[in-house]
């Protein structure tokens, strides 16, 4: 799939002349060995020495320089496979957490640490939202202004918000009573066919009910809708006539899983398409979507199931959604970057979207398609199971495409879930946030 692409020979440096200090400084100081020829050094599997290893020092130094290019890799001859492009690359810190679901397998889990660049605007912005508290309602990249607006219930926060690079919001929802709103809605309009998620720059809970939900659900979530409100109205001291707490809005399609029989990587009787390759170690691995690792244990790279890639270690869905699939076939490269289906983008970091988010997503059946983080932590009820916490977006999306990539710029976002609509008139898809699956199998991106 990237017969364009190939490894760059040996680093490729551009810098000012106290970022080339720093740099020598720093790797005259690194403690222990020096990494092997293809990145991978077995004694301190937790560490990158190259790129990665420098870019996540020097901001916490104070130091600012221009800095770009790649660690010398062995270079391998391109094998074509869906979603796989040869490269190896130099580890980066994977977090830890709890793996739901049950596995055999899995990768050792890694020490917590930051998944998240220096170059991302949202960093400021979610730093200050932690010292806010209670008071914050959220944060998003307003596209207009260029910048990110940071929400508070204090007009007394405005002046700190503005010191900070970020345009002030006051609102009148804290983050804690809008997601008390969700908890509630949880509780009592999980019906198929529905979703909700906080519309931060209305400082809203948004329903959004699909095309297959008949009128008996559609009046249950009515009902809870207007408890909701009913409840935030009181708290707030609020009467009627009060900008409501929670809007419904009717979603055309029907939400759904993306999954089906065809292309890219099969298994059982459907496909699925690859998200992002992934280690430990030595072990390589590649992460999808949840509702495709509970469906086979084997994954092939072909439809007539001729060229085997691996077996499924882990899955969690629902509640969560995403698998791991450990490689077995060793004549498989084990590639670090996502097709492009005209090239390939590198990846090298995981991070958390933001709302307002320029994001782009590959699958194996629409391919390369653009868009926006419209909400965090949405909830969707699939006639399959319910998932929380997922990216939702304005990107579409279509069968065959669950588990391939969200990603911006060479940061890894997510993995496809599902949505509804499609790419010739439009949709809304949902996303697995891939720093959770990072964490659960303690495995990071390269």
């Amino acid at each position: 799939m990237f017969p364009d692409s190939a490894e760059k020979a040996g680093p490729n440096f551009s810098r000012v002349p106290l970022g080339l200090f720093t740099i020598f400084f720093l790797r005259s100081i690194s403690p222990g060995q020096q990494p092997t020829r293809d990145g991978h050094d077995p004694a301190y599997a937790y560490y990158s020495w190259s790129k990665n290893k420098y870019e996540s020092l020097l901001p916490s130094l104070g130091i600012l320089f221009i800095f770009a290019g790649k660690s010398p890799h062995p270079q391998e001859a391109p094998v074509s496979i869906h979603g796989l492009r040869i490269r190896r690359g130099a580890l980066i810190v994977a977090t830890a957490g709890l793996l739901t679901g049950a596995f055999t397998g899995v990768p050792a889990q890694a020490s917590p640490a930051t998944c998240t660049t220096a170059a991302d605007p949202a960093a400021a912005a979610t730093a200050l939202e932690g010292q806010l508290g209670a008071r914050t309602a959220g944060s998003y990249f307003d596209q207009a202004q260029g910048k990110m607006v940071v929400t508070t219930t204090d007009a007394a926060d405005a002046e700190a918000i503005t010191a900070s690079g970020a345009v002030p919001r006051v609102v009148s929802r804290s983050g804690p009573s809008l997601e008390a709103i969700m908890s509630f809605l949880d509780r009592t309009a999980a019906v198929p066919g529905t979703a909700w998620a906080v519309d931060t720059a209305a400082n809203q809970v948004v329903v959004w009910v699909d095309s297959t939900v008949a009128t008996t659900a559609r009046t249950k979530v009515q009902i809870a809708v207007q408890q909701a409100n009913t409840q935030a109205a009181a708290a707030q001291g609020q009467g009627a006539a009060a900008t409501p707490a929670v809007r419904v809005e009717n979603e055309p399609g029907k939400f759904s899983l993306f999954i089906q029989g065809g292309d890219a990587i099969y298994g059982g009787q459907y496909r699925c398409s690859l998200g992002f390759n992934v280690v430990s170690g030595s072990t390589y691995y590649f992460l999808t979507a949840g509702h495709c690792g509970n469906i086979a244990s084997t994954w092939y790279s072909n439809s007539g199931k001729t060229t085997t890639l691996g077996n499924t270690s882990g899955s969690s869905f629902p509640g969560n959604d995403y698998a791991i699939v450990r490689y077995t076939n060793t004549s498989i490269a084990h590639p670090g970057g996502v097709d492009l289906y005209s090239g390939s983008r590198d990846i090298t970091s995981a991070g958390n979207a933001y709302v307002g988010q320029s994001v782009q997503r590959s699958g194996s059946t629409t391919h390369v398609h653009s868009g926006s983080v419209t909400a965090l932590n949405a909830t969707v009820n699939y006639a399959e199971g319910t998932v929380r916490q997922m990216i939702k977006t304005n990107v579409c999306a279509e069968g065959g495409d669950s588990g391939g990539a969200l990603f911006s710029g060479g940061i890894a976002l997510g993995l496809t879930s599902g949505g509804s609509g499609n790419c010739t008139s439009g949709g809304t898809t949902f996303f697995q946030p891939v720093t959770e699956a990072l964490s659960a199998y303690g495995v990071s991106v390269f």
